[in-house]
């Protein structure tokens, strides 16, 4: 039998119960150690199915921090704390895994990184989305290069909800680095470093806000741009995926059946759980060798947000290179605090 990992979390939350632990308990190489949380029993039920399992609970970090059995810290608490309770476990010697997003700036990330290379452990945002079926979908389009060299593409993370409520708060908890940190590591994780970036941060549904509620940011490979979009205003979402090049076109409406079935409290151990109906696959629209135009729809791969897991285990375990480089992190973040540079709106960046 393989040998397991043993994590622990810090948070207990609607996010770990979400989009964490559901994959995890089916994991048979990872075993949850402990979980720390501010309010035990908050969550009556599933700290009961958990500690039935065996995990420890209790309210104090520093019991996460004195054991040395614990191979991986998760921290999935909120947005500003991430930085510090990072760098505390950093400091200790034990591997993170940090919620998006790790930091609010560079120079956070580079301070995460050092202390992780001499302390000779790992830190690394939980990048899930890049196991989004939609996004596993459009790589095999590239792949298989249906459409030739990339004009432009474009990729939305849309809702409607509007509200006359006040947001106040740092340019961590906009909609830049909520939603955006996922979409910009996307396009890194395809294309590399941008050469350089174009910003339009608004807020949209009520302009007295502290925070921008919509953006659009043009990221340029040459003479390809790649646009990330997030709206909490549209009414009908944008196409997820809407990508063309010299020889065809991708489009693809649905965001990945994971996202519906976990607010459904559907959970990963359902056999149907994240299969997507095929009248919601993308369609690529291309010219074979022959000059004909061809229609043809992408089946999706079924999404797993697990597979972050699976990644942790074979670094921490069997020594392969993190999902997540530091060169990507480093470049997420430079493209998310950027942004907030400039009272000019919008506004481009070399990088």
């Amino acid at each position: 039998m393989d040998k397991k990992m043993r994590i622990a979390y810090i948070g207990f939350g609607k996010s770990t119960n979400r989009y964490h632990l559901p994959y995890v308990k089916l994991r048979e190489n990872i075993e949850v150690v402990r979980i720390v949380t501010p309010t035990l029993n908050k969550r009556p039920e599933e700290q009961a199915a958990w500690t039935a399992r065996g995990t420890i609970f209790s309210t104090n970090i520093q019991d996460i921090i004195d054991d040395a059995t614990i191979d991986a810290v998760v921290v999935v608490t909120p947005a500003k704390s991430h930085f510090s309770v990072a760098k505390e476990l950093l400091l200790a010697g034990k591997n993170v895994l940090v919620d998006k997003p790790i930091a609010t700036s560079p120079s956070e990330l580079a301070e995460l990184i050092d202390i992780a290379k001499r302390n000779h452990v790992l830190v690394m945002p939980f990048q899930n989305r890049r196991f989004d079926s939609d996004f596993q979908a459009l790589k095999r389009v590239l792949s298989a290069d249906y459409l030739g060299e990339l004009i432009d593409l474009e990729v939305h993370m849309d809702h409607y909800r509007p509200s006359a409520e006040v947001q106040n708060g740092d340019q961590i908890d906009g909609t830049f680095y909520g939603h955006g940190v996922h979409l910009v590591d996307q396009i890194v994780s395809l294309f590399g470093r941008p050469d350089k970036v174009g910003y339009d941060l608004r807020k949209i549904g009520n302009c007295d806000s502290e925070i921008e509620d919509h953006f659009e940011v043009d990221l340029y490979y040459g003479d390809f741009k790649a646009k990330v979009q997030s709206s909490e205003m549209a009414a009908i979402s944008y196409p997820k995926w809407l990508v063309y090049g010299k020889q065809g076109r991708y489009i693809k409406f649905d965001i990945d059946q994971q996202e519906y079935d976990l607010k459904a409290n559907i959970m990963p151990d359902d056999p149907f759980f994240g299969k997507e109906a095929s009248q919601n696959y993308g369609q690529v629209h291309y010219v074979n060798q022959n000059g004909d135009w061809l229609d043809r729809y992408i089946e999706s791969p079924r999404g797993d947000y697990g597979m972050v897991y699976d990644s942790l285990y074979e670094t921490i375990i069997n020594g392969a290179e993190p999902l997540v480089s530091y060169e990507q992190m480093m470049t997420v973040i430079e493209i998310l605090s950027y942004a907030f540079k400039s009272t000019v709106n919008p506004s481009i960046y070399k990088l």
